[in-house]
């Protein structure tokens, strides 16, 4: 389970081996068997004792900003594996196995996002039936175009056309999601933070949650989470997560849009700041609970059943052997 810290004023300590949270005198104390992340979202008392549990368990603590993005993570000193792995991320721009890596995760992403229309379009029997299939074909078009792309390619000669290729789908499938919205949530197009309506707010604070689970996967299987491959290197960015994130983006579009279409967010969700919005601790609370209960849920992924939240660890151990062995 995911230990998620959204309260003010919560004091985080160690009993035993249970983490113990406190606040205005109440207590609660969970086994750190139990856990396998720490996210803190508001402010927090964190004493040394809990943390180093943390450590002992290989479990990260991970601080949210209040749009969702992390930015701080207490981690243990190894990496998962040999340099080796890293140490051929830096050619990956250079030769194949960059491209195709590439190639896999839009082609995953575009899929993943036609997959999602195509159950929209099943429940529908009105016109916007055929609208959704006619985002789909233009969707699919993108698809084709990144794989008529040949693998010899060195992505810095492609990166340009990829990444329109990717954006030209992006565009037409949050235009038809925003079409398929209750009408007082329709909206235009992406915004990140700040976000300029409440679904690219709820979007942007799920997506914050993925790139830590992203950035842990990533350790763990002893990627550098800082060497991409289409995302250029820029200081204290997380390249690859950036690229590999891609193909998980479709996870919090369901969560998100099945809360709005089933009615499960409020106006009072958000905090209206000068530029957009923001999502408070009820808004929070909503999404937080219904991404936990999915990620949860089995699906059967390569050939296993396998737990959502399970999916992102077992590509980047796929992605980190088969850069360790140059296996296109």
């Amino acid at each position: 389970m995911k230990l998620i810290v959204n309260s003010e004023g919560v004091y985080l300590s160690k009993v035993g081996e249970c983490f113990c949270l406190k606040k205005d005198g109440q207590k609660q104390e969970i086994s750190a068997k139990k856990v396998e992340q720490i996210l803190i979202t508001t402010s927090t008392a964190l004493t040394t004792d809990a943390i180093e549990l943390a450590v002992e368990n290989n479990i990260d603590i991970v601080f949210l900003k209040k749009y969702g993005q992390p930015f701080a993570r207490v981690w243990h000193s190894k990496m998962g594996s040999i340099s080796t792995i890293r140490k051929k991320q830096l050619e990956l721009d250079e030769n194949a196995m960059g491209t195709t890596l590439i190639k896999e995760f839009l082609t995953q992403k575009m899929n993943n996002q036609i997959d999602h229309l195509n159950v929209l379009a099943s429940n529908r029997r009105d016109e916007r039936k055929l609208i959704i299939k006619e985002a789909i074909e233009k969707i699919k078009n993108q698809v084709n175009n990144i794989e008529s792309i040949e693998n010899t390619t060195k992505i810095k000669d492609i990166r340009n056309s990829i990444q329109g290729y990717e954006g030209t789908a992006s565009r037409v499938y949050f235009k038809m999601l925003s079409e398929l919205m209750p009408e007082k949530y329709k909206f235009n197009g992406r915004s990140k933070n700040l976000a300029k309506d409440e679904f690219n707010c709820m979007l942007n604070y799920g997506y914050g949650i993925m790139y830590s689970n992203v950035e842990r996967a990533c350790i763990i299987a002893g990627l550098d989470p800082y060497i991409g491959i289409m995302h250029v290197d820029n200081y204290n960015r997380q390249a690859l997560v950036f690229d590999l994130i891609e193909m998980y983006r479709v996870y919090i579009d369901k969560i998100v849009f099945k809360l709005f279409s089933t009615k499960q967010v409020k106006s009072e969700h958000f905090d209206e700041v000068e530029g957009g919005f923001y999502l408070n601790k009820n808004g929070k609370e909503i999404l937080i609970g219904e991404y936990n209960k999915y990620m949860e849920s089995k699906i059967k992924y390569k050939g296993r059943n396998i737990e959502l939240q399970n999916i992102i660890q077992f590509d980047c151990h796929n992605i980190a052997n088969r850069i360790l062995k140059g296996v296109e």
